[in-house]
């Protein structure tokens, strides 16, 4: 039973025929943060000629996000979104969705993970062998690169290299063309408009393609001589469902993609707000230092040693509540007959809820823009409610990658920061809100050897991490 109220109120009037797509397009960050602070907990409002219902309550979201398909459906996202992911697990429905989950479930279940967790902290040691004491460095040019060489090691195998710069390109040029759609009249276009960013990403997503095909059918081979590579594409094209039905070569491509955005993209976010946080706060990183010295000794971290990274597992999901990447969960449709808090509501009504709005709220996390990674310590004095966080999303529709992408990001910091403080200016950066939450300018860095940091850190992985 709802034990919090559930009143829609309504939002603001918006603008004939555009509804409020100018103000939300302009700042969406700042929008739905009005919306929760001026109007309340259930908003309803339009964007375009859409109804939207905004959620910013955690028990009101939790509800939409453990529904079932039979009362809300996934939204059918825009024009750009869907020509880059197809219709993989993130986008198919009912009966296709639960194959579709089954067979990618497997390939980031928490034993393929541990697996993994060697290339993750092999990848950082490598870039950590290759900074120096006083460089200046773009941190997210730094982090999205890190990310891609683990991405491209675990998801296609050691064999590609630097071949996959060429992806890497195409799926930033996507990336950023979706996100401008998302905030714009795009959304509502039809089909057959091409307009010059729509060329662009037509553009891009056939380079994807292009690629993609190349790596599947380079595995493809490899693995008819007998050569299982152990990775990602291996486990997809090895899956299969309970009536012994492969995925299609168009459905591994689609699994592919969306797990190259999850794997690539969103880590590269997450890291580098983390190291800016840390910047700002020289108590957090002090913590952070005593952890690594007193749980690694001077070691690579291994996957044995996440659950003793408690301090760094707190400063990486408190990054996640400031700065979550996915800043906007993919929204639901309501259906005939679907309810929340017991209200009806009314079928067609696309309904949202933002990490980044209900992140940042004193009610349940008091001076919500401060870091405190403490807030995530088992015997904080204020507990957070379910769904309060969830960078992830939730329910049956909860990301599957969350803890790859958890492990990966505690990882990376913790084999970084033995060896370096990364200096970031203090000054909040300006953010471009796109597919993911990007600072709108390079946030450039300086290098900083620990004084006291360990000397052995570089060489290979202890053999516990493998196993």
């Amino acid at each position: 039973m709802p034990t919090v109220p559930f009143h829609p109120l309504a939002g603001p009037r918006g603008l004939p025929l555009l509804g409020s797509l100018p103000a939300f397009g302009s700042d969406p960050l700042a929008f739905l943060e009005r919306l929760r602070d001026d109007f309340g907990d259930v908003v309803t409002w339009s964007l375009g000629p859409m109804r939207i219902m905004s959620l910013a309550h955690p028990e009101h979201i939790a509800q939409l996000l453990g529904s079932d398909e039979g009362h809300f459906e996934i939204f059918e996202a825009g024009w750009a979104f869907k020509r880059l992911v197809g219709n993989g697990v993130m986008r198919s429905k009912g009966a296709d969705w639960r194959r579709k989950r089954s067979l990618v479930q497997p390939t980031v279940r928490p034993s393929q993970v541990r697996r993994y967790a060697t290339t993750m902290v092999d990848c950082a040691v490598a870039l950590a062998d290759r900074w120096q004491e006083g460089s200046q460095i773009d941190v997210l040019r730094e982090m999205q690169q890190l990310s891609q060489r683990v991405v491209v090691r675990t998801l296609f195998g050691n064999d590609v290299g630097d071949q996959a710069q060429e992806l890497a390109d195409a799926m930033a040029v996507a990336e950023r063309e979706i996100g401008d759609e998302l905030r714009s009249i795009g959304l509502f276009l039809p089909p057959w408009v091409r307009t010059p960013a729509r060329r662009r990403l037509i553009e891009a997503v056939a380079t994807v393609d292009t690629e993609i095909d190349r790596f599947i059918h380079a595995r493809q081979v490899s693995e008819d001589g007998g050569h299982d590579g152990g990775d990602l594409l291996s486990r997809l094209l090895a899956a299969r469902d309970e009536e012994g039905r492969p995925l299609t070569t168009t459905e591994v491509r689609d699994e592919a993609v969306t797990l190259w955005v999850a794997g690539h993209a969103a880590t590269a976010t997450t890291l580098t707000w983390t190291w800016y946080l840390l910047s700002t706060s020289p108590d957090a990183r002090s913590q952070l230092a005593a952890e690594l010295d007193r749980v690694l000794d001077g070691r690579p971290p291994a996957h044995d040693d996440y659950e003793q990274l408690s301090w760094t597992q707190q400063v990486v999901k408190e990054a996640l509540r400031l700065y979550p990447p996915a800043w906007m969960i993919p929204p639901r449709v309501a259906r005939d007959g679907a309810t929340l808090g017991g209200t009806l509501i009314p079928a067609g009504t696309t309904v949202w809820c933002s990490p980044w709005a209900t992140h940042r709220d004193a009610r349940w996390f008091p001076d919500p823009t401060a870091f405190r990674p403490e807030r995530w310590d088992d015997n904080a004095h204020q507990s957070v409610p379910p769904h309060a966080w969830f960078p992830f999303g939730g329910g049956r529709r909860g990301c599957l990658g969350a803890r790859f992408a958890l492990v990966e990001a505690t990882l990376v910091v913790a084999t970084l920061a033995q060896r370096f403080h990364v200096d970031v200016a203090p000054e909040e950066p300006a953010l471009t809100v796109g597919l993911q939450l990007h600072p709108s300018a390079p946030l450039r860095a300086t290098l900083r050897a620990r004084p006291s940091g360990p000397s052995r850190l570089a060489g290979p992985v202890p053999p516990g991490g493998s196993s």
